[in-house]
């Protein structure tokens, strides 16, 4: 990974914390909230894989290609 997508990747982190807490405090829509969760949940699967999120959709089009 480039130096920048990691930037990119830790700025959204923090964004994701601010509107998840932001949310439960009533602050803000739940629809931020549910971005925020979302990008949680994908930055844990990422570190519970090693891989990143975008390989599992990666994945399922090379299957998809390779059956026709």
């Amino acid at each position: 990974m480039t130096e920048q997508t990691d930037s990119v990747k830790n700025v959204l982190d923090i964004v994701a914390v601010f509107t998840t807490i932001g949310t439960f405090l009533n602050l803000l829509t739940p629809v931020f909230g549910l971005i925020g969760a979302v990008v949680g949940v994908m930055r844990i699967y990422e570190m519970a894989t090693g891989k990143e999120f975008f390989t599992l959709w990666r994945k399922k089009k090379d299957d998809d290609a390779s059956g026709e």
